[in-house]
């Protein structure tokens, strides 16, 4: 289980969390106000149809004129339209608002995660992240949408019905407060359990979502080693505690409504047995007493409403807690006030003095340690040693990833902590081990490394990079669907597809993290041309386990526990023995 971001918990036993909101909310007061508007017709309207019923009995069915009874019936019909009408409106309004403000909020949302530093991203998985994406911003939009809609118009209603009962039975209305503490008392009481018991459940659906995004994004490795049994079973231990977990959300929300509806419900019994003692006695009309119960039943049914819909407000509210913990988050890679600007054009200059570096979540083991190295523009650097000496640290360094504990990186003479990323990054273009495409069309792909380059451009580094041919063979073409992460291409052929994606981009600067160690001698030949293409005229930075890759190398530079032991040229490390010439000969005979 990750590591959660971490912050100041506001108390779960309020709607609190929920202000936070309103700054999704405030461009779109115009909407907010015909929200307002047609709930104050649709209310009025509600509070009005207990009048309609009383003079349509008292003036209508005990008057002496039938006719009455067509008029008031008219007007009663004339209401329940009205009614509808503004129900409508209502509905449509408050609706579009929620899907706007939480459009929003999951555009923000999404925007900040993607620039948050790589130490956020290596305590949280993704899978977590998206469940935060998706299911807390869901129960947002249900509660913008609808509950703030709901409570707002069970709050008036029942503050107008409880008015209402005062102004046709005062007497009446006073036995009925007798009942509302014993109503507002579960409510509380029972609110803050259904507010805990939500925020665990949806931690736990976040778990579930989590344990789902890993295992299929790994569905290669779990089919190659037939597991999908072991992670079904994982799975569905991860769906059964969350089960667990909202069936003690629900079995409390359920107690509360139970609670709520048996209290209030015999307050108006206890009431309407008194008021029709009262019509017996010759004391109150029929009409009166139908407006009461018609008010009573108003009035309790808001609260009724009242109690189901702060329960979804606390699972919302734990919702936007959630959220907010990640919006709190702050990158520690950030762009200083005033960025200085990178001399262009980049000349590819790269140094690192006496930098020191510990990732955070191995703060006992240096990555770095008093490594120092000087690398001239167009100079092409292979970084060799054991796994774990730090070589693929030095360029996460270089693309600052991270900031070194101690020491500094420069490019071209410049600090790069007084660089703005993005523009360090625009000035670097990388070929990892892993090629990570996306799943989208072969031009699409190729883009990424130039998002408005022309179709000549891309056609040109796809042949430099050796893939011209295979792509045109697709069923069509450079438009060609690759796939989730371009499964629909061989090895090989990913990695070309690569290598002409940061061709495309034309930085100044090269890095690759062994990209032909995967491959068989065939793709090798061809992802080596491509690379000699790519490397010419530019600073390169190759982490290889390849002596073809590395023989080409202008410098070796030897690695090991984070600090440079050897460097030189092929025939002079093995002329030395020592470290490169042992790698040499177990890795690259």
């Amino acid at each position: 289980m990750s590591e959660t971001p971490k912050s100041k918990r506001a108390s779960l036993s309020t709607a609190a969390p929920l202000k936070r909101l309103w700054p999704f909310v405030r461009p779109y007061r115009g909407l907010v106000a015909l929200w307002l508007g047609f709930l104050a017709l649709s209310s009025t309207a509600t509070l009005s149809l207990p009048v309609a019923v009383r003079f349509m009995i008292d003036r209508g069915f005990g008057g002496n004129d039938p006719s009455a009874v067509d008029r008031w019936f008219l007007g009663l019909m004339a209401v329940a339209v009205l009614l509808g009408l503004a129900t409508a409106g209502r509905f449509y309004f408050v609706s579009l608002l929620g899907e706007k403000v939480i459009a929003d909020l999951r555009k923000t949302l999404y925007a900040h995660l993607l620039r948050l530093d790589m130490a956020f991203f290596e305590r949280t998985r993704a899978g977590e992240l998206v469940s935060r994406l998706s299911a807390d911003t869901e129960l947002l939009r249900s509660v913008v949408g609808s509950s703030a809609s709901v409570a707002l118009r069970s709050t008036i209603t029942l503050l107008g019905s409880a008015a209402a009962l005062a102004w046709t039975s005062p007497r009446l209305a006073g036995f009925a407060l007798i009942g509302i503490p014993l109503i507002v008392l579960p409510i509380v009481v029972f609110g803050r359990g259904v507010a805990k018991r939500s925020r665990a459940s949806q931690d736990r659906v976040a778990d579930a979502n989590a344990r789902a995004s890993e295992t299929l994004g790994a569905i290669h490795t779990v089919q190659s080693y037939a597991r999908e049994n072991h992670e079904s079973n994982r799975f569905s231990d991860a769906v059964q505690i969350a089960l667990h977990a909202a069936r003690s959300r629900i079995g409390m929300q359920a107690a509360l409504t139970a609670t709520v509806i048996v209290v209030i419900f015999g307050a108006i019994t206890a009431v309407l047995w008194v008021g029709a003692k009262d019509v017996i006695a010759g004391t109150m009309t029929a009409g009166a007493l139908s407006q009461f119960v018609l008010y009573a039943m108003l009035g309790a049914g808001s609260a009724g409403a009242l109690s189901e819909v702060w329960s979804e407000v606390q699972r919302a509210a734990g919702g936007m807690q959630r959220i907010e913990e990640l919006l709190a988050e702050t990158p520690s890679i950030t762009a200083p006030t005033q960025p200085s600007p990178l001399p262009l054009p980049v000349r590819g200059e790269i140094r690192f003095d006496a930098v020191s570096f510990r990732y955070p979540s191995r703060p006992d083991q240096a990555a770095l340690d008093d490594f120092s190295l000087h690398i001239q523009p167009g100079e092409t650097v292979a970084l060799v040693g054991p796994s774990g000496a730090g070589k693929s640290t030095v360029l996460q360094m270089l693309l600052r990833f991270h900031d070194p504990a101690s020491g500094r990186i420069c490019v071209d003479g410049i600090d790069l902590r007084s660089l703005d990323p993005a523009a360090l990054r625009e000035q670097i273009a990388l070929v990892p081990q892993d090629p990570l495409l996306f799943a989208a069309d072969a031009l699409e792909n190729l883009r990424y490394g130039r998002l408005l380059a022309s179709p000549d451009d891309v056609t040109a580094a796809a042949r430099s990079a050796e893939a011209h041919e295979f792509l045109s063979a697709l069923p069509e073409g450079y438009q060609s669907f690759l796939g989730e992460r371009g499964v629909r291409l061989s090895g090989g052929q990913q990695q070309r597809l690569v290598i002409a994606r940061a061709l495309l981009k034309d930085a100044p600067i090269l890095l690759l993290d062994e990209a032909t160690s995967a491959l068989d001698a065939q793709s090798e030949r061809a992802i080596q041309q491509a690379l000699e293409r790519l490397m010419q005229g530019r600073t390169t930075l190759v982490i290889a386990h390849r002596l073809a890759t590395v023989r080409r190398a202008d410098r070796i530079i030897v690695m090991d526990h984070g600090r440079i032991v050897a460097q030189g040229t092929h025939d002079d490390l093995m002329a030395e023995g020592g470290l490169y010439a042992e790698l040499a000969r177990l890795q690259f005979a």
